[in-house]
């Protein structure tokens, strides 16, 4: 009997071409679509009402069955809000980790198994493991430009189990050819980018989604203590940030910190960016500490960061980390991810940064 797959199907090449793919490779497939957000008429990004149409005719085209499902509450409450909090409060989200860990692996996959398939698969570029012992790991993808494992750090066995990424073991390029083989419309569909559902300005999206809150204002100060102006609420700033500081100086400036209990935001140099030591909270294992032959491992501080060598130490329900070599511009709100080689050993949420 076919095994049964979902497929997650944004209305992009990538997971159109995972549905084609797997349809090809024998399984019994249909697809799913999210609504998550209403645009307004002058908007576009990913999730649009033109995606769920492009995610359609993909459907149709691979000859599929094809659903949407309306996500857009959930989205609210999981998704935009904490986003919305947590440049309320001084740190940096990343609202695209939230969605997969919600929306995608939470619901989604929920609603998948609900409908009797075996699998939900998504077209992320990374990969899924199991060692001697059945356990499941998740590894990059092969294309380095293109792996998603960061956004995906916090997955565990239960989902891990269930899911699919067919196209890990491909680069960009070649799941372009492959689309263009299957005679896919969305072949030539350029990427969404940046934040799906702000289509410009973030700082104008939260002004308007605020509603009764009143901003943390303070002053912007230098390193040393100097004030260099006011501003009109931490939410307009994130660490490294240099334009629209509202201050100005012979020299480029840069958000060094955020202050939320008295609303400062230090301004100062490049090299003042720079820290070796962090705090990461809510943490997700894929193996047990204990079991690493060293306390040290490769770790990334944002998407696009390089790995650095540092030293994990294992407290209660955190874990202190220490680079080798000092990182730049160090972001609570962002998340951290180990690795050991290509596998993901563990993730976690920047709580605090020190000297």
């Amino acid at each position: 009997m076919k095994k049964k797959v979902i497929v997650a199907m944004s209305g992009g090449v990538d997971s159109s071409t995972t549905a084609a793919l797997l349809r090809e490779q024998g399984y019994d497939v249909s697809g799913i679509t999210m609504q998550l957000w209403d645009y307004a008429d002058e908007e576009t990004g990913c999730c649009s009402l033109s995606d769920v149409f492009d995610a359609r005719q993909a459907a149709n085209q691979i000859g599929i069955k094809h659903a949407v499902i309306n996500y857009k509450e959930d989205f609210q409450n999981y998704v935009v809000s904490d986003f919305i909090d947590k440049y309320y409060n001084g740190l940096t989200p990343n609202p695209c980790i939230m969605c997969n860990e919600y929306m995608k692996f939470n619901f989604l996959l929920n609603k998948a198994l609900d409908l009797g398939a075996d699998y939900l698969a998504t077209g992320h570029y990374a990969k899924i493991s199991q060692d001697e012992r059945g356990k499941y790991f998740l590894e990059k993808g092969v294309d380095k430009f293109k792996d998603q494992s960061y956004f995906l750090f916090s997955l565990k066995q239960k989902e891990l189990s269930r899911l699919m990424f067919p196209l890990g073991g491909f680069s960009k390029s070649q799941v372009r050819e492959i689309s263009q083989g299957f005679e896919l419309t969305v072949s030539s569909k350029k990427e969404s980018q940046d934040v799906c559902f702000i289509a410009k300005d973030y700082r104008t999206f939260i002004e308007k989604n605020f509603k009764e809150r009143k901003p943390k204002i303070g002053n912007i100060k230098s390193v040393d203590g100097e004030i260099l102006g006011r501003h009109s609420g931490i939410q307009n700033f994130t660490i490294g940030q240099r334009k629209k500081l509202g201050v100005t100086n012979n020299k480029p400036l840069y958000v060094v910190s955020i202050n939320y209990k008295n609303g400062d935001v230090l301004v100062g140099d490049d090299t003042d960016l720079y820290s070796s030591d962090l705090i990461a909270t809510n943490l997700n294992w894929s193996i047990n500490p204990e079991e690493l032959a060293s306390n040290k491992l490769k770790a990334k501080i944002r998407y696009r960061s390089p790995e650095a060598l540092a030293k994990i130490n294992f407290l209660e329900d955190k874990v202190s980390v220490h680079f080798d070599q000092p990182q730049r511009a160090i972001t609570p709100g962002q998340a951290i991810v180990f690795y050991d080689d290509n596998k993901v050993v563990g993730g976690g949420w920047i709580d605090e940064v020190r000297e």
